[in-house]
């Protein structure tokens, strides 16, 4: 196991978090799409940014443009996701829309794992991965009950 990658996954779960707190606050103020741009936006710069300070080259950037267009779903995907934490998070408040994400993020990284979608290595379903996302889906409708 990684130390490190499982430390960084705990961070950003925390973050992740105080993301939808933070990004539901946004969306009630200046509205739910425009804190979707600003969000994007500044994710983007940042990223750039970061690349820079890597001394990466800007090759690298225009190396990505040519990958095949499937590659590119992920930052769609990261486009709603962020939409909806904006949009959820002041609905059904932030332990709800966490619960439901992570549910659906565990259930749909197990069949991506199980038939190797995506070029992943396959990984087999054991029970307890079973068992642990059907409690997870309980948990996470339970979040929904006030």
């Amino acid at each position: 196991m990684n130390a490190f990658a499982v430390f960084l996954a705990i961070v950003a779960g925390l973050a992740g978090s105080v993301q939808v707190a933070v990004m539901a606050r946004l969306g009630d103020r200046v509205g739910v799409f425009g804190a979707l741009a600003w969000a994007t936006f500044l994710t983007a710069a940042i990223a750039f940014l970061l690349m820079l300070v890597a001394r990466q080259s800007v090759a690298g950037f225009a190396d990505a443009a040519r990958q095949p267009i499937w590659l590119w779903s992920g930052a769609v995907m990261g486009v709603l996701i962020v939409l909806t934490i904006t949009f959820a998070g002041s609905r059904i408040g932030v332990a709800a829309t966490v619960g439901i994400l992570i549910a659906g993020q565990l259930a749909m990284g197990t069949l991506i794992d199980r038939f190797g979608l995506f070029g992943v290595q396959r990984v087999a379903i054991a029970w307890p991965r079973a068992i642990g996302i059907a409690l997870l889906a309980v948990g996470a409708a339970l979040t929904l009950r006030r």
